[in-house]
């Protein structure tokens, strides 16, 4: 008898948290390392918010509370979702939940049958394709080119559809490209998934970077395009648009409410609900027009940083990027630096318990080597990846801090001798 179900052995996580016993290694043993891996703001939650989080421990709103979440705040996300998307939703097709993760997983739960498809974004959040296979689903990975800055074509997607098609994951802003979609890209879309999709297939639309986008943009929804929105799942939430990682509070719109009650109902047993004080909070966050202001702040500060970063990787020797136009991460191209280093051959000449890929090679060496912390392309991804050589820098970090991890990056992209001795004794692989 095995102590572990063989379903755990189909479940992956994510490279962001792998990576950080690396990290406080390698902190131990050289000192600061430049973390440019984190997937969260570098700024605080604006104090209106936190304000609401105090009053509301104040009036004891610590206990059990609705399931399905607080009226009070399913009725602002209502409202903000019908009239940014023109939509007519009302509170009953919100379901809140601790974080914008649970509902990706539940999503492939609630729909997908053993051996149905589940078409995804890639390089996308890792929790797409980790998820797929736990389900026993079969993962069709939507590879999105650098070409095209991240996005895809319709016709991309309309070879990927099948009869066995079920759930199709969309991203827009991206993480962690950045790509953005045009309103045009997701109508021809939307005219592709109506001609080959049943009705019954979900379109899960991860919009959690949605007010985080650059150049006079504007964020545009797959479920604002007509009969659109009885076939999408609207995903959104708090930790990014507020700085707001650790108070876990996101949301799905459903097409239907009799969807929306069977989500509820894996709240129950997973959760039983969310910290009703922190839901109140995240009501302030929508209704307060202080919020507005804090978050225009914010994305300022992210465009300026991703004008300044982008410039200056572009400006070191055989690496390319493209400019993203939302999210708060740039996806640079490093094959140039794996060919100077011969990083592709060498990984090739590794014995097979030390392979993964050049980029996680060379994410790893520049770790413990230049003390500066990235995320490789497959921490996004593996399927179909090979020969993709890409890492993901966030640029929630100072200026001055994303100035220093670019100039260690340079150093690590021209450090032959050091990346030999790293490949010799690879403490990424003895240590953490």
């Amino acid at each position: 008898m095995n102590l572990f179900a063989e379903r755990n052995s189909r479940i992956d996580t994510e490279n962001a948290f792998k990576v950080g016993p690396h990290i406080v290694l390698v902190e131990q043993q050289k000192g600061l390392v430049i973390k440019l891996n984190l997937g969260e703001p570098d700024f605080s939650v604006a104090e209106h918010i936190k304000d609401e989080i105090r009053r509301q421990l104040d009036l004891d709103n610590t206990h059990y509370c609705d399931p399905k979440g607080l009226l009070s705040l399913r009725k602002s996300i209502s409202n903000q979702i019908n009239e940014t998307r023109g939509l007519r939703t009302n509170p009953e097709h919100v379901v809140v939940f601790p974080g914008g993760k649970p509902s990706i997983g539940f999503a492939q739960q609630v729909y997908c049958e053993p051996g149905d498809e589940v078409i995804y974004p890639s390089p996308g959040f890792p929790i797409y394709e980790s998820f797929i296979r736990y389900v026993q689903a079969i993962p069709v990975p939507l590879h999105l080119e650098e070409s095209a800055n991240f996005t895809f074509s319709p016709e991309q997607l309309e070879n990927l559809i099948t009869p066995k098609t079920k759930l199709i994951f969309l991203n827009f802003p991206s993480n962690p490209t950045g790509g953005v979609a045009g309103l045009e890209l997701l109508e021809e879309t939307a005219k592709v998934i109506l001609e080959r999709c049943h009705p019954n297939v979900r379109i899960y639309s991860d919009e959690i970077y949605e007010n985080i986008i650059f150049d006079g943009q504007s964020h545009n929804s797959i479920s604002s395009i007509p009969e659109m929105a009885e076939r999408t799942i609207i995903s959104s939430g708090f930790s990014k648009t507020y700085a707001w990682t650790g108070g876990r509070i996101g949301y799905a719109v459903f097409p239907t409410v009799e969807e929306a009650d069977v989500f509820k109902k894996l709240n129950i047993n997973y959760f039983s609900c969310v910290p009703p004080y922190n839901q109140e909070a995240a009501r302030a966050a929508l209704e307060n027009p202080l919020s507005k202001i804090a978050v225009k702040k914010m994305v300022e500060t992210f465009e300026n940083r991703r004008n300044l970063i982008w410039r200056q990787i572009n400006e070191i020797p055989e690496i390319t990027c493209q400019k993203p136009g939302g999210a708060f991460y740039l996806f640079p191209n490093i094959s140039g630096v794996c060919e100077n280093l011969e990083l592709i051959e060498k990984h090739e000449h590794l014995p097979k318990e030390q392979q993964s890929s050049p980029a996680n090679i060379f994410q790893m060496f520049a770790l413990y080597e230049h003390q500066v912390a990235v995320l490789d392309r497959n921490s996004f991804g593996k399927i179909g990846t090979e020969g993709k050589h890409f890492l993901r820098l966030s640029i929630a970090a100072d200026q001055a801090v994303l100035e220093e991890g670019v100039r260690r990056l340079r150093a690590a992209s021209e450090d032959l001798s050091g990346l030999d001795k790293f490949l010799i004794e690879r403490p990424d692989l003895t240590s953490a």
